[in-house]
């Protein structure tokens, strides 16, 4: 019984946390000719408070699942998106709703707690984009 439990609880944790691939030509179509004129004005609230922000104007993205098959998630808050970038092969997670893209690079902000918290990624130095639900308590009011 008890492994039955623990097997059970295995397939609701992977199924949950599916990850999804933008590749990275399709990630810089899908935000060419932004800028921050586009920017909206959004309310998001958490389990205990909320906050108010300035967030980029895309509400779909187009992405691929594992087989390579298209898919489109809807944005919310609980969305996050993982760059991988350099020659290193370094790592940077943002909130896909406080990353703002520009002709030359990505800046995102990294904490819903701390703002400050952001970086920028050189756009030319990406390799691989990958994409999945949080699925923190976030969304927006």
């Amino acid at each position: 019984m008890k492994n039955v439990v623990l097997f059970l609880i295995l397939i609701f944790v992977a199924a949950s946390c599916t990850t999804y691939y933008i590749p990275v030509s399709s990630f810089r179509e899908q935000f060419a000719g932004m800028d921050s004129t586009q920017l909206v004005d959004i309310t998001m609230e958490g389990l205990v408070y909320e906050k108010h922000y300035l967030t980029n104007p895309i509400t779909t993205i187009q992405c691929v699942d594992k087989q390579g098959n298209p898919y489109q998630l809807t944005k919310k808050p609980s969305l996050e998106i993982r760059f991988t970038y350099g020659h290193k092969n370094k790592r940077k997670i943002f909130y896909f709703d406080r990353i703002f893209v520009n002709t030359h690079s990505v800046t995102g902000v990294e904490s819903r707690f701390i703002e400050s918290i952001r970086s920028t990624i050189p756009l030319d130095s990406i390799t691989k984009i990958e994409i999945q639900d949080g699925r923190k308590n976030f969304q927006y009011k």
